[in-house]
C-alpha cells in the first residue's frame, strides 16, 4: 500500500501565522487494527493521535517526547497517547468497543464518546529532564478539536486553531483521518485574526477535503491561498519503541515482596504493552536475576547511606 500519511509544516508569507495539516489514516488505521476499536473510540482515538502528532511536531525538538492524557465521564474512559518530534505516534484507550448513534448533525458522536467533563493534560519529557513539565485543562467540548484548541490558549498562552476529522466505515476501517493545526503569530491585527476565523467557518471538515482527494497542501491553501510558504514535508506513522529491556526496568520498579510472590508462585510472568499489544515472557531464572540485582542493589544503597552517617558524625565529632 502507498503510504498517505505525512505531515506538511507552513508559514505565511508575512510571518503572522503559521499553518500545520497532515494526512494520518494509515497512522489512524494501524491503531484500529492493533486495539479492535469500534467506531466511536476509532474517532475518539483517531483524533486524540492526530492531535498529538500536531502538537508533538510543533512544540518538541531533537529527543524529546509528549504524552497527552484525556480523561472524560463518557464511556471511553481514559485515551492515552504518546508523540514525538520526528512524527511518531502510539495511544491506547480504557474502551475500544464504544459505538454510539449519529449525533444531531449525522456524524460520529466523539463528545458522548470521550464526555464533556474532565480533563485534557499535555506532559513534555526532554532527555536527562527529571522534572517533566505537564499542563492540563477541563474539556470544554469533548470533541477533541476545541479542546487542544484550549489547551494551547489556557496553557500554551498561543492563540490557536486546531480541526481534527476521522471517517470511519461501515466495517470499523477508517477510510480517512487527518487534521490541521494553526498558531497565531506576534504581529497579527485584529481584522487578520477576524478574516480566518471567518474562512475556518465555510472550511469544509478535514474528513471531507481528504476524502475528495486534497492533500495537506490543498488543505492549507484553502485557508491561506498563495500566502504560503512551505517549511516542511514529514512522513508521520503509528510506531511502538517497546522493548523486553523497557519491561524489566517496570518489573524492577516492583517491590522486593511483590517479585518474590511472582518467583515463588507464578514461576513466570507475562507483560503486554498497552500500546502495540506485543507481549514479553520472562521466566523464572530472568525474574530471579532481576530478584537479585534489585536486593543488591538496596544492599547497596544501605551501604552508602551508612557510610554517609558515620563521615558525618566523626565530622560533628572534630567539631
Amino acid at each position: 500500500m502507498k503510504t498517505t500519511d505525512y505531515l506538511v509544516k507552513s508559514m505565511t508569507k508575512d510571518g503572522k501565522f503559521r499553518a500545520y495539516a497532515v494526512n494520518a489514516t494509515q497512522l489512524v488505521e494501524k491503531a484500529h487494527e492493533i486495539h479492535d476499536t469500534w467506531s466511536a473510540s476509532s474517532a475518539a482515538l483517531g483524533r486524540t493521535l492526530v492531535g498529538t502528532v500536531l502538537l508533538a511536531t510543533a512544540g518538541l525538538e531533537g529527543e524529546a517526547g509528549m504524552t497527552v492524557k484525556i480523561q472524560g465521564n463518557g464511556p471511553v474512559g481514559y485515551i492515552v497517547a504518546d508523540g514525538t518530534a520526528k512524527g511518531t505516534v502510539k495511544g491506547y484507550m480504557g474502551n475500544p468497543h464504544v459505538n454510539l448513534p449519529a449525533n444531531s448533525k449525522g456524524k460520529i458522536d466523539v463528545a458522548g464518546a470521550v464526555g464533556t467533563k474532565g480533563t485534557l493534560s499535555v506532559t513534555k519529557m526532554t532527555p536527562g529532564d527529571k522534572t517533566p513539565y505537564t499542563g492540563e485543562v477541563n474539556l470544554v467540548s469533548g470533541e477533541l478539536g476545541d479542546d487542544f484548541t484550549y489547551y494551547l490558549a489556557q496553557s500554551e498562552q498561543i492563540p490557536s486553531a486546531v480541526g481534527l476529522s476521522v471517517f470511519v466505515n461501515p466495517d470499523d476501517s477508517i477510510e480517512v483521518a487527518g487534521g490541521f493545526m494553526i498558531q497565531v503569530m506576534p504581529g497579527a491585527s485584529d481584522e487578520e485574526i477576524s478574516k480566518l476565523e471567518k474562512t475556518l467557518k465555510g472550511l469544509p471538515l478535514v474528513s471531507e477535503m481528504l476524502r475528495d482527494g486534497d492533500t495537506p497542501e490543498d488543505i492549507l491553501k484553502k485557508l491561506f491561498g498563495d500566502e504560503l510558504k512551505i517549511l516542511d514535508q514529514m512522513p508521520v506513522r503509528y510506531e511502538c519503541d517497546c522493548s523486553k529491556q523497557r519491561f524489566a526496568h517496570a518489573l524492577e520498579s516492583l517491590n522486593t515482596k511483590d517479585l518474590k510472590q511472582l518467583i515463588d508462585e507464578d514461576h513466570h510472568a507475562e507483560t503486554v504493552c498497552q500500546f502495540c499489544g506485543k507481549k514479553y515472557e520472562f521466566s523464572e531464572e530472568e525474574l530471579q536475576l532481576i530478584y537479585d540485582k534489585k536486593v543488591a542493589d538496596a544492599e547497596a544503597d544501605k551501604e552508602i547511606a551508612e557510610k554517609e552517617k558515620q563521615a558525618k558524625e566523626s565530622k560533628q565529632d572534630e567539631q
